[in-house]
């Protein structure tokens, strides 16, 4: 078994373009790894292996008439259920959209599809990405690829483990509070939040409108760069889409961090903070010293309210965009004999799962009559304040260094009956997505056994700073070449 999928996607490219391998081995291969792993990882909530081997079939026709093979040629992609595929059930990892084909594709499906990317499967996710560990699926609970009684965090778990396990060597997720960092984290992987606006949404089936962002996992920082290549830019679909264009990310890793100023957020590093998980951050940014970066500690005194302000901007925004499943126009409707209102009340609550309910409550409330400059404008206010924390720390320098999450993976079940202890879980990634600034977490140790991920935060639309910062560290380290037991399976 020759196992590509653990391999980076620009290797398996290269592999494909000068004949050592075809696009159709690679997808078996990576079939084979999904059929193998799927019963322990459950990574996936569908896998089109027909279509995936069609489409290698076209990239391997593609190079033996002599053409030219786009950037991802062959490169077999998870994407997560939140992103529409045209004829494709998308269901969000909900009840309430079970049966649902979107007639049209996101936009980022049409970039990674047209960059010569196989798109194999969907991945599981929390429902409406509402979570932070891939419990909260309607269908199934994902495992960790490094240790199958733990979670491999959320709401991306599903797109994080199947590259942790070597189903898939790049994966498709969305960030609105974390949800790409925190289980590539807990995975062990690269996970790349870009600035809000950079990758366009058209097609993500939106939980928080002003903070979700879209996002590339991948084996190491290389292939982030080059499947944001593909999926950045302006998009005249989106409305919130940045009309600029978007840099060479991968011609921008080169450079290294010889004088490079690093921000060490002092409330990143209170108390909460796992030792291991200490350690480890502790140790990157020694080496970054090594490598010519001065590390100098910055504060950010607002981000003591990261976890009301989001929990109610997320909300507030959650139970607008999930007002329309009313069973009318989309998936899930009640059997029960019921009037229209009882219709729409019995579909509501036979199709959402428990964290979709709290949220949709806690922001019906929020936005409700009498209280929506009492909650929500004042949380935006707030938001603002945050923001300005982070222009004045990049005034003093480069970027933001921290944790991704204060501990390592934790068990399965272990927070399912304390919802706030595991909002906590996200707190050093949460303040990112307020301020719409980019951050990624790559792989810097491990604390018992357990992935460790470094946050970096780079500048807003700053992306190429960020990766090449990134990139001097993984090559000056192995922990991104690290392979979990599923993957070794």
């Amino acid at each position: 078994m020759s196992n590509w999928n653990t391999k980076p996607a620009h290797e398996i490219v290269a592999a494909i373009t000068s004949g050592e391998t075809t696009a159709r081995a690679v997808m078996q291969d990576s079939l084979a790894k999904i059929a193998r792993v799927e019963p322990d990882v459950k990574a996936f909530l569908r896998v089109m292996g027909d279509s995936a081997l069609e489409r290698a079939d076209g990239i391997d026709a593609l190079r033996a008439a002599g053409k030219p093979l786009p950037p991802l040629a062959g490169v077999p992609v998870a994407l997560k259920d939140n992103m529409a595929m045209r004829g494709v059930e998308t269901t969000c990892a909900s009840r309430i959209l079970k049966g649902w084909k979107p007639p049209y594709n996101a936009t980022v499906v049409e970039r990674l599809e047209a960059a010569g990317a196989i798109i194999v499967g969907k991945a599981n996710m929390d429902e409406f990405a509402m979570g932070s560990s891939t419990e909260n699926s309607a269908y199934q609970v994902t495992h960790n690829p490094w240790d199958t009684d733990r979670v491999p965090g959320g709401s991306s778990g599903g797109s994080a483990a199947a590259v942790a396990a070597g189903e898939t060597p790049v994966a498709i997720g969305s960030d609105t509070g974390g949800s790409i960092r925190q289980p590539a984290s807990f995975c062990g992987v690269v996970g790349v939040k870009p600035t809000y606006g950079r990758v366009s949404r058209y097609g993500l089936v939106a939980f928080a409108s002003s903070l979700d962002q879209i996002g590339p996992l991948t084996r190491d920082v290389r292939d982030a760069a080059l499947l944001l290549n593909v999926m950045a830019g302006h998009d005249a679909c989106d409305s919130t889409s940045i009309d600029q264009p978007a840099p060479d990310f991968a011609a921008a890793l080169e450079g290294g961090v010889k004088g490079l100023t690093i921000g060490r957020p002092i409330e990143l590093f209170g108390e909460g903070l796992e030792e291991g998980t200490r350690a480890a951050v502790a140790a990157a940014l020694a080496r970054f010293e090594e490598l010519g970066a001065r590390v100098v500690d910055v504060s950010l005194p607002y981000l003591r309210y990261t976890l009301p302000v989001y929990y109610i901007i997320a909300p507030c925004e959650a139970s607008s965009n999930l007002a329309r499943y009313d069973g009318v126009r989309y998936g899930h409707r009640t059997d029960k004999d019921a009037d229209m209102i009882e219709m729409y009340l019995l579909t509501r609550e036979e199709g959402f799962g428990a964290e979709v309910k709290r949220r949709i409550m806690i922001g019906t409330y929020a936005l409700s009559s009498g209280y929506y400059d009492a909650w929500y404008k004042k949380a935006q206010q707030v938001r603002t304040l945050i923001r300005r924390d982070f222009d004045a720390a990049y005034a003093q320098c480069d970027m933001l260094m921290a944790p991704v999450s204060p501990i390592p993976a934790f068990r399965i079940g272990e927070m399912a009956d304390d919802p706030y202890q595991m909002w906590l879980s996200d707190i050093c990634t949460l303040p990112i997505n307020l301020a719409g600034v980019p951050a990624m977490s790559i792989p810097a140790g491990f604390s018992n056994g357990l992935p460790v991920g470094l946050q970096i935060i780079g500048k807003p639309l700053d992306e190429c700073a960020m990766l090449r910062a990134a990139y001097a560290y993984e090559q000056s380290t192995d922990w991104h070449t690290k392979l979990s037991p599923a993957a070794r399976a």
